[in-house]
């Protein structure tokens, strides 16, 4: 028998939803559960998958969210028995290790993306390396974004950047409003390249680097690389996978 523990995001405001699954299920521990199940949306997926990624156990996300791409959809009966019927899906993150201007390193991970903004009123700019080879000697612009498969239908998406197979082995380097040059749309590039970024101006034109949820300010450069000595089992309905979200909205980017 599958043992639950259950994450409920504090923001959710439902005083029945408690009360409804602790009263069929019993919440053990993390350590001693066998699927960690979140409720909440994507943003608290992602943290929770960070806070509880040590005790190595399949996540069952559900929506109480907005959009919940990473989640399942909301319904509390037989919690127990989809688990059971879910697929699941393999992913690991990127790793970045940010300098900053007075060279402190600091390093994250990200599920989605990573990326480096303006944080001021003066545009970025930019240099974008990808193993040995310059990409873009002077990207001028809001920022970049590294986006893994998994993420590449979050913010990714938004800036135009392509929508990415999970079994790709890709991952997307997307612009964000660049002006100079100004037609560059991006690189899809494998998923073993090392990608180096370093701010061109530190004084002039300050940026900061996040992953997923995490910021660094005063950012000189940034490493990013998928890192696959971590890995994240995500469960999903069997009508509802994350492969079929990302087949659904690469169809719909394509006809729109």
């Amino acid at each position: 028998m599958r043992k639950l523990h259950f994450v409920i995001d504090k923001t959710i405001k439902d005083n029945d939803l408690k009360q409804i699954i602790f009263k069929k299920y019993t919440n053990f521990s993390p350590k001693k559960s066998t699927i960690i199940v979140v409720i909440g949306g994507d943003g608290f997926m992602l943290e929770t998958l960070k806070k509880y990624q040590k005790f190595n156990k399949p996540f069952y996300g559900i929506n109480k969210g907005t959009f919940g791409f990473l989640m399942n959809k909301f319904d509390l009966k037989k919690i127990d028995k989809k688990i059971s019927k879910a697929k699941q899906v393999i992913v690991s993150p990127l790793s970045m290790t940010a300098v900053t201007t007075n060279n402190t390193k600091r390093k994250a991970i990200a599920i989605n993306e990573i990326s480096l903004l303006r944080q001021s009123r003066q545009t970025a700019s930019l240099e974008i390396i990808c193993g040995k080879k310059t990409l873009i000697k002077k990207l001028v612009s809001d920022g970049v974004l590294v986006s893994t498969p998994a993420g590449s239908t979050a913010y990714n998406l938004s800036v135009h950047g392509p929508i990415l197979s999970l079994n790709s082995k890709k991952i997307a380097i997307t612009p964000i409003s660049p002006f100079r040059p100004r037609r560059w749309k991006g690189k899809i590039v494998s998923d073993s390249t090392l990608v180096k970024i370093k701010n061109l101006n530190i004084k002039k034109r300050p940026v900061s680097v996040v992953a997923d949820n995490i910021e660094v300010r005063n950012v000189k450069s940034v490493n990013i690389k998928i890192n696959r000595s971590i890995t994240f089992k995500l469960l999903h309905d069997k009508n509802n996978s994350l492969n079929k979200k990302i087949k659904l909205e690469q169809l719909r980017k394509q006809i729109s």
